[in-house]
Formats: C-alpha cells, sequence, structure tokens
C-alpha cells in the first residue's frame, strides 16, 4: 500500500497537480485521505525523501522538490499537427497521462470534463436531475453528445492554428465505433493532421483506489455500486484501430516514463 501511495504522488507531481515547493498534508491528513494508517504513510514518504521528490523540512512538514518543472516544456511544433485522442474507463489515468504529454510539449490539454463540467451540472439541474449523474438516460442520450461536440470543436480550432492537441475523455460509445474512428481519421487527415488512438488501461482495484481517492461527486454512483459498474467494463476492450495501450495499473511501469516514450514515438513520426 505504501508503494501505491508514493506512485500516486509521483504521478500527480509529474501531472503537474503537486507543485514545486508545495507543503504536503500531515501525515494524519494523508492517512485518512487514503483510508490506512499513519505507518504506511511514514513509509511512503521515506521512499520519495529517498528518491528527492520529497523533502523533510521538520518532523511535521514536507515540502516537494521537482525544480524542473517549471521548464519541462520544450514546446515541440511540428509541420504536420498531430491528435492524440486518450480514452480509457473513469479513474484509469487518461488526464494524467495528457497532463504530462502536455508538460513534455507545450500542446494544449483538452480535458472533457474540465471543458464541459459546469454546463454539463447546469444542464442536468435544469432538467430535473442530479447536476453529478452520468449514468442516467437522460445524461447519455441528451448531454452527453454535446459534450464531445464541444470537445471536438476545440480540438478543430487548434489544428486552425497550427497547433497539435491533446484530448483526453472516455470516448467509450466512440472507441468502439469503427465508422466514427474512420470519420475522425479522415477528418484530421483532411487538414493535414496525424491522429493518434490511445487507449489507457487500469485493473479494477486501481481504478477503485483512484477514483476513491479523488472524491469526485460524479463519481458517487460508480463507487456506491461499485460491483455492478465493474461487471459491466469490458476490460480486455481495445479500439478497432491501430493504437496505443499504456498501462496504469499500480502496478504497471511509471506512467511518466510511458508519457516520455509515447512522445517520442509520435514526434519521430512526424
Amino acid at each position: 500500500m505504501y508503494e501505491r501511495v508514493a506512485r500516486t504522488v509521483r504521478t500527480d507531481i509529474e501531472a503537474g497537480r503537486l507543485r514545486h515547493g508545495q507543503v504536503l498534508p500531515s501525515t494524519r491528513a494523508l492517512a485518512a485521505e487514503w483510508g490506512t494508517s499513519v505507518h504506511t504513510i511514514s513509509e511512503a514518504m521515506r521512499l520519495l525523501v529517498e528518491e528527492g521528490v520529497v523533502v523533510s523540512k521538520s518532523r511535521s512538514q514536507r515540502v516537494i522538490h521537482a525544480p524542473d518543472q517549471e521548464v519541462r516544456s520544450k514546446r515541440v511544433r511540428l509541420d504536420q499537427p498531430v491528435v492524440l485522442l486518450i480514452g480509457g474507463y473513469a479513474g484509469s489515468g487518461k488526464s494524467e497521462l495528457g497532463r504530462m504529454i502536455a508538460r513534455e510539449t507545450g500542446w494544449p490539454i483538452l480535458d472533457k470534463d474540465t471543458l464541459t463540467r459546469p454546463v454539463v451540472e447546469a444542464a442536468l439541474e435544469v432538467m430535473g436531475a442530479s447536476p453529478h449523474d452520468r449514468e442516467s438516460d437522460i445524461y447519455l442520450s441528451r448531454v452527453r453528445p454535446r459534450e464531445y461536440e464541444a470537445l471536438a470543436a476545440a480540438i478543430d480550432e487548434q489544428l486552425e492554428c497550427g497547433t497539435s492537441a491533446v484530448a483526453t475523455a472516455p470516448y467509450l460509445r466512440e472507441f468502439t465505433d469503427l465508422t466514427w474512428v474512420d470519420r475522425m481519421r479522415a477528418t484530421y487527415e483532411a487538414v493535414g493532421a496525424h491522429v493518434v488512438f490511445v487507449w489507457v488501461r487500469c485493473d479494477p482495484a486501481s481504478m477503485h483506489t483512484y477514483i476513491r481517492r479523488r472524491g469526485a461527486a460524479r463519481d458517487s454512483v460508480k463507487l456506491s455500486n461499485w460491483s455492478t459498474y465493474v461487471s459491466g467494463l469490458d476490460m480486455d476492450f481495445r479500439p478497432p484501430v491501430e493504437h496505443v495501450i499504456v498501462e496504469n495499473s499500480l502496478s504497471s511501469r511509471p506512467l511518466q516514463e510511458q508519457a516520455v516514450e509515447l512522445v517520442k514515438q509520435v514526434t519521430a513520426q512526424r
């Protein structure tokens, strides 16, 4: 468990969610956040201190040490813009992967939830539904399609400026629809861009850990019916087109390593 905590802190640093010089919560606060013991948190912090990504200022204060955060972006501009469509189940780590790629390249990160959540919540309330509901027919049939339209429009705007883009969303319906996949590929190729489909895979136990920790209201239905929710997921799913798999289970390689490899792979081909 302490290795899981340490891995997640590293991921948050690489994704820019934890910043250089930021003071971490107390050991007891972190233990409560993770639902684990003070000893487990202490062991996780020991690992991070040994690695140099956390510095102990005193017995009660630990600070993030990531001085290269501000200079990492290389502002990669390609002759042929790239669109990275990053999909995955809730809690798989697709947003974190997108943020890491954006920090490596300087490309804009277009996260569906960030772009649309306030409007989606307001729309659901107007229609008499819970603002955090993402499982009902009213959301799936009337709201969800508009979310993906907004995301697609944001991608198009970047391409019009000759800029690559990193888009993150579940893409569950989209990546299972070969007609949609072919249409997107043709659409982007028509404007001189190259599209890369990425699927972030994560085992159910790791997803549960990630979702529980982020504490988002939109996940409440999933968490309260976790067994039912997971039983409806195809953990062996792969997009029906050439794609890249990124593994983000807690036992897998660091996500940052895979993000860097993906950037090298994409830019080498352009």
